[in-house]
């Protein structure tokens, strides 16, 4: 069965943006690059790694799913279809095809409940699943998640969009797999969950 896994960026009190969606105090030059290309190159918008000669041959992940704002972050910038190489699925209650410019054949914009919709994409034959973000549709998820990989930057934001926004206290035991820290003071963890 695949797996969903959360591989986000967060900050040292638990923030992957600030309040208004921002994400570019995360530092995007320094050692840890090298390791999170060679490992997740699918997570890389499509423009950019055309731009920096990346090839996405979905070696770990085929899908992704977000919400609705984390989808959004790129709308600015004309990116309506931020992975064109994953199978995409955005979560919204309010928005519509209609929100989104032009065809997008690998985009699939949702008002299902997400639980349904990861459970569907885990029965179907494929690589794992990324969950992108953001905080809300994690704690939604986050009986789901099969895998954490977390990158800590050495950055405190004081506000933000959480890891994972305030839900039911329903503890769950994940196990590190393994630690790696980088010069560049980001250290990427990764979890399975116990019993998984």
């Amino acid at each position: 069965m695949r797996e969903l896994v959360y591989y986000v960026a967060v900050s040292l009190d638990g923030y992957i943006a600030g309040p208004g969606g921002e994400f570019d105090a995360f530092p995007v030059e320094g050692d840890h690059m090298a390791a999170q290309i060679e490992r997740f190159p699918e997570a890389i918008p499509t423009v950019a790694a055309d731009a920096m000669g990346i090839e996405q041959g979905k070696a770990t992940f085929d899908a992704v799913v977000m919400g609705w704002n984390t989808y959004a972050v790129g709308l600015p910038a004309g990116m309506t279809s931020p992975y064109q190489h994953l199978k995409q699925v955005v979560f919204s209650r309010s928005h519509t095809k209609a929100d989104i410019p032009g065809e997008h054949p690998n985009l699939e914009l949702t008002h299902e409940n997400p639980v349904d919709v990861v459970r569907r994409l885990k029965s179907e034959p494929g690589k794992s699943i990324w969950l992108c973000g953001g905080g809300h549709l994690a704690t939604q998820l986050s009986g789901e998640i099969d895998r954490l990989v977390l990158k800590r930057s050495p950055l405190l934001f004081g506000d933000g969009i959480p890891l994972f926004a305030p839900g039911a206290y329903q503890p769950s035991a994940f196990e590190e797999v393994t630690t790696t820290a980088y010069g560049s003071g980001v250290v990427i963890s990764e979890y399975v969950r116990r019993g998984a």
